[in-house]
């Protein structure tokens, strides 16, 4: 496979990923650190430094936007919901496999 090819397929793969995540707003952040380490303000961050190693400066909030497809403030007061004990303690036992 030529190196377009990849990246291509690599481009449809995130943006079907984006919009899978767009489509489970049940899918809390909190819930997606637990089981996998990462969330949505991480592939945020994954963006805004890839954007940046293009020479391209976008801010956290102008990341977050591109990655929640609205302003991440409106994400927030339309579907988080406040963590439960047991989904911070995942989450905590999460990054620490992380480390």
């Amino acid at each position: 496979m030529d190196n377009q090819t990849r990246m291509e397929i690599e481009a449809a793969a995130f943006r079907r990923l984006l919009s899978h995540l767009a489509k489970r707003t049940d899918a809390q952040n909190i819930d997606l650190m637990g089981l996998s380490g990462f969330c949505r303000n991480c592939l945020a961050n994954w963006y805004q430094d890839a954007a940046g190693e293009k020479g391209i400066t976008l801010d956290k909030q102008q990341a977050r936007e591109i990655i929640y497809g609205m302003p991440y403030s409106e994400w927030v007061e339309k579907y988080q919901t406040k963590a439960t004990e047991e989904q911070m303690q995942l989450m905590e036992d999460s990054l620490k496999k992380n480390q």
